[in-house]
């Protein structure tokens, strides 16, 4: 509707298309689907185009943040063994200093 071809709304609505069954189309389905306009077809190609860079884009944002989260966390851990390692050697540092005298 907001690309002004709710003419086709009907049709789409009675064949269930929805957000992932419309990333799927390309134009021969749009045509089965009663948009004859080649214009319309070629507006919606263009936004379903666009809406998959998007996609695409956030997706990949998406990763990345992941990968940063895993990254860091296994900084943080590192961190803590590395902590606990030196708890553990305090005192048994300190014993060993005492058995020495």
């Amino acid at each position: 509707m907001s690309l002004n071809l709710e003419q086709y709304v009907s049709e789409f609505s009675a064949q269930n298309i929805n957000g992932e069954h419309l990333l799927q189309l390309d134009g021969s389905k749009l045509k089965a689907l009663g948009m004859t306009s080649s214009q319309d077809r070629a507006i919606i190609k263009k936004k379903l185009k666009e809406m998959k860079t998007s996609m695409e884009k956030a997706r990949k944002a998406q990763e990345k943040m992941e990968k940063q989260r895993e990254k860091l966390r296994k900084k943080e851990q590192e961190q803590l063994q590395r902590k606990s390692k030196r708890t553990d050697k305090s005192p048994s540092d300190a014993t060993e200093g005492t058995k020495e005298q």
